[in-house]
């Protein structure tokens, strides 16, 4: 099943890489990869993403909290339960009313069924169960609610993404739509697409969040870096899935 999986990963980048029309899909990220990164990325021997993937499950087996409750033991077996999931999110709580992505809909089924204190964003932890739960989907196209309860945050995250900031007076915008495709500083400007999210980047030697990668791009135009979980990087996150509807779930990808 995972050889499938990774097979339809592989004919969606190659299809992707030719570009997008109206009707098609955005470019991944994976398509601006040296043919090497895309090679090692599709091969869980090789992923290090992977060995994230392996600390998340042993987790979802794992009792935690005054409960004594497990990912499994509400879900069952996360090949058939969680299958499809990571293409959802962000998506918005119905009983709280919040807009939660993978990493929020973890801690909160940590704090609401576990009775566990939430994992630390950025933790070994998070990362592992967020990286565990989105390979549940691998290949499976985004498509996130962008209607009904979720439109204001979408809204808000489609406003951040063209809006200037910073000293640099720069728009998510101006990179990942106006130069996309161009070269800076020996890489790609991609789309900005999330769907490779937790991905182990190597300027970071490690598996990093979406959150991290925002707040990066915050600092390279000078502007406010929001916290991890923040509101604004939360509606900006609905929005890049948004801009991903089709595209495959990579996690864990590799990003330069």
């Amino acid at each position: 099943m995972i050889a499938g999986r990774i097979a339809a990963v592989a004919l969606m980048i190659a299809g992707a890489a030719a570009g997008a029309t109206a009707a098609e899909p955005l470019p991944s990220g994976t398509s601006y990869l040296s043919e090497g990164l895309r090679t090692q990325q599709l091969d869980e021997a090789a992923n290090p993403g992977m060995l994230w993937v392996g600390e998340g499950a042993r987790l979802w087996e794992l009792p935690q909290g005054p409960a004594g409750r497990s990912c499994t033991s509400c879900h069952g077996a996360a090949a058939d339960a969680m299958r499809g999931v990571a293409t959802r999110y962000p998506a918005v709580d119905a009983p709280s009313g919040d807009l939660l992505n993978l990493e929020g809909r973890i801690n909160r089924c940590r704090t609401r069924h576990q009775e566990a204190e939430a994992f630390a964003y950025e933790s070994d932890e998070l990362l592992g169960l967020t990286a565990f739960v989105a390979r549940q989907s691998l290949g499976m196209p985004v498509r996130v609610e962008t209607g009904g309860a979720a439109a204001p945050h979408y809204d808000a995250g489609r406003a951040f993404f063209h809006r200037r900031q910073g000293q640099l007076n720069l728009s998510c915008a101006h990179c990942h739509v106006d130069n996309a495709g161009r070269p800076l500083r020996g890489d790609t400007i991609s789309h900005g697409l999330a769907n490779g999210y937790p991905a182990y980047r190597l300027e970071w030697q490690a598996l990093g969040s979406l959150h991290r990668r925002l707040r990066s791009c915050s600092f390279g135009v000078r502007a406010v870096q929001h916290g991890y979980g923040s509101p604004q990087y939360l509606a900006l996150e609905l929005y890049l899935a948004a801009r991903a509807e089709g595209v495959p779930v990579e996690a864990p990808a590799i990003r330069r």
